[in-house]
């Protein structure tokens, strides 16, 4: 997941070591990560109607839910194809870097598609509202409803990603109900978050009322694995020659709302739903018979963020980002082979100019530790896809147009499936309503971006 700002680590309690102790588990969480790549790509999509809409389960989503069975059942497999629950701890890392090659090919599709992005125009600054609010509109007077109390602040208030834990932990602290209830809205989000979204959006898109620029700004909520399951989703209900438009905008809105919306939760969604907390839980609050059990049945805020929470454990290894980057340019190179029929060999070529963007900025990155690095990458991935703007961009831009978008995503969700198996147990632990209250609020952050662009279209 791409962190909002980049600020000091979360004080939560030390995790334990998760890089595998030897280069053959990595070589082994590859090599199956690739495989699991290529049946999802050979399944390819499936769509099946929901009463007036469809729902569609693209190759990402066949990855996500393979690769998170796998990892669930590890003690059952072969020792061959074992990926352990150490194995699974490095899967998040390699997510994290592996983002990175997505971040480029979204920024070179801005760059190219830099004249539709404008015309988004005021549905692009003013549906930042929408997702910043959207959270709380839905979550929090369900979370009262089902009797939770404070936690329900940290849970509702955003859709609960890195920077928004640290929002917390320095208001609240990690201890605190409010540093539970957003502990809780991370670990459902990275479990189930991505395969929710994908669902949600595809079966709104499929009823045709909201225009698709509406639900691509709507994509945005500022997490790169998020926007991928859902504008995939969304995709697959449009014309393919929509997509690059389409990816255009999603890709504007989550930079927006991984730079922007930082501080709109900071002064605006914080301060409003601890008021809000205040006036509607003395009136809401009485309609639970669970109300006086609070949060009892979730476990300590120390095991979640023992299990669930990420930490500020320094740069990840060059050659552990390389990994990385292996694996998501492989899969790339297999779903562009296998679903969109492009040449390897032209392939390879936008694969390597994606690493070669991603490459010169980690390097930058590395002298100047306290760069924001989705920022700068965003903005040098852009800037370079501008047609005509550098002597080499039009060039650039043609190579890595032949690299499908939702080819990146196959591989991105598949190391996520990993990453969320080994916090299942803590999942199973938190509680149904804390996490009906979580997926509510990433609904209604998808929902409140699209309503407010949907006004100006």
């Amino acid at each position: 997941m791409t962190s909002a700002a980049s600020a000091d680590p979360v004080p939560v309690a030390p995790l334990p070591a998760t890089v595998p102790s030897s280069a053959a588990g990595k070589l082994k969480l590859v090599l199956v990560t690739l495989a699991i790549v290529a049946v999802a790509e050979r399944i390819g999509p499936v769509q099946f109607s929901v009463g007036p809409g469809k729902v569609a389960l693209l190759p990402m989503l066949w990855a996500l839910l393979m690769a998170a069975a796998w990892g669930i059942a590890h003690r059952r497999m072969p020792g061959v194809v074992r990926v352990a629950t150490a194995e699974q701890g490095f899967a998040g890392g390699l997510l994290n870097a592996g983002l990175l090659l997505f971040i480029v090919k979204l920024g070179l599709t801005v760059g190219a598609a830099l004249p539709q992005v404008k015309q988004a125009g005021w549905a692009l600054l003013f549906q930042e509202f929408g997702h910043a609010l959207g959270t709380l509109a839905l979550g929090l007077p369900l979370a009262l409803l089902l009797g939770i109390k404070r936690e329900a602040v940290g849970a509702t208030f955003s859709v609960g990603r890195e920077g928004n834990l640290v929002i917390i932990g320095e208001k609240y602290g990690m201890a605190s109900p409010e540093g539970c209830g957003v502990l809780a809205e991370y670990i459902t989000g990275t479990v189930l978050g991505a395969l929710f979204i994908a669902v949600l959006a595809g079966f709104i898109a499929s009823l045709h009322v909201f225009d698709p620029r509406s639900l691509a700004m709507g994509a945005g909520v500022g997490s790169g694995s998020l926007m991928a399951a859902a504008l995939g989703a969304i995709a697959a209900q449009h014309p393919p020659e929509m997509l690059p438009q389409l990816t255009a905008i999603a890709a504007a809105s989550n930079l927006l709302t991984t730079v922007v919306g930082f501080y709109f939760t900071l002064f605006l969604s914080l301060p409003l739903c601890s008021w809000l907390y205040g006036k509607l839980e003395p009136v809401l609050g009485r309609f639970s018979k669970r109300g006086a059990q609070e949060t009892k049945d979730a476990p300590g805020t120390a095991s979640l963020a023992q299990a669930g929470a990420p930490h500020g454990g320094g740069a990840m290894a060059l050659r552990d980002t390389f990994i990385a980057w292996a694996v998501v340019g492989g899969g790339v190179l297999i779903g562009n082979s296998l679903t969109y029929k492009v040449p390897l060999l032209v392939s390879l070529e936008g694969v390597a100019a994606v690493v070669a963007i991603a490459l010169a900025v980690e390097g930058i990155k590395r002298l100047l530790p306290r760069l924001p690095m989705v920022l700068v990458l965003s903005v040098v991935a852009t800037l370079v896809g501008i047609p005509g703007l550098f002597p080499f961009s039009d060039a650039l831009i043609a190579i890595t147009a032949k690299l499908n978008f939702l080819a990146f995503t196959t591989p991105v969700l598949a190391l996520a499936g990993f990453s969320v198996a080994k916090d299942l147990p803590v999942f199973r632990q938190l509680g149904w309503r804390i996490v009906v209250v979580s997926l509510t609020a990433t609904a209604g952050t998808f929902l409140g971006a699209t309503l407010i662009a949907e006004f100006f279209h």
